[in-house]
């Protein structure tokens, strides 16, 4: 099998390599170097990484962040997260690497490439752009799971797949399957999609929080 959430790692990797560890990033107001810190944290240390999700525990998982990059040279961490999920971790297998981190190496990789004000667009090959679009079809009822009392149909150049109740105002919304998911994990406003729909629901989408 191919592997894009490999191929994505490394792009991600050259990328934090080419601008250095002081560039913002679309996660608040991590810098680059904070932004690798959180992905060697997610997969190498899981127990400290619960903060992700638990906002009580976030100070350890911000604490072990700061750790990593005090004892660490940043090159030395750009080639850890190269090397990929430690011995042991399942995502070692590749079947699994792509379900748990293909769309977090992408999610992240664009945000450390749409921060830099005047950055063109990369090209995403066909096979990426499939690859995304079979992630973004699992995940959709998840992704959006916020955007209550709004039907929503998530329009690819390949796929249809409708999120909601079937009671509620449809909302499509159009674009490659990346900015789609970039759209679902709050990049609202980078994500380069088109929504379609009564305008009270558009703006319900639009401004929605959506969280995994």
């Amino acid at each position: 099998m191919t592997r894009y959430a490999h191929a994505e790692r490394g792009a991600l990797c050259d990328t934090l390599l080419e601008v250095g560890p002081d560039v913002p990033t679309l996660c608040g107001s991590w810098t680059s170097a904070e932004l690798l810190a959180h992905l060697i944290v997610r997969e190498g240390r899981p127990d400290l990484a619960a903060g992700i999700f638990a906002a009580p525990l976030a100070g350890r998982t911000e604490s072990a962040m700061t750790r990593l990059l005090a004892e660490h040279d940043f090159v030395d961490l750009v080639e850890r997260l190269r090397q990929g999920p430690p011995k042991l971790h399942p995502a070692r297998v590749p079947l699994v690497d792509e379900q748990m981190n293909l769309v977090e190496m992408f999610i992240h990789h664009e945000d450390v490439l749409r921060a830099q004000l005047g950055a063109p667009r990369r090209t995403i090959s066909s096979e990426m752009t499939s690859a995304l679009g079979d992630r973004l079809n699992i995940m959709a009822r998840l992704l959006f799971r916020s955007a209550k009392g709004v039907d929503l149909a998530l329009v690819t150049a390949k796929r249809r797949t409708k999120v909601g109740s079937g009671n509620g105002p449809v909302v499509e919304i159009h674009g490659r399957p990346g900015e789609i998911l970039l759209f679902g994990f709050g990049r609202q406003a980078v994500a380069e999609v088109e929504l379609i729909g009564p305008p009270e629901a558009v703006e319900i989408v639009r401004t929605g929080r959506y969280e995994v």
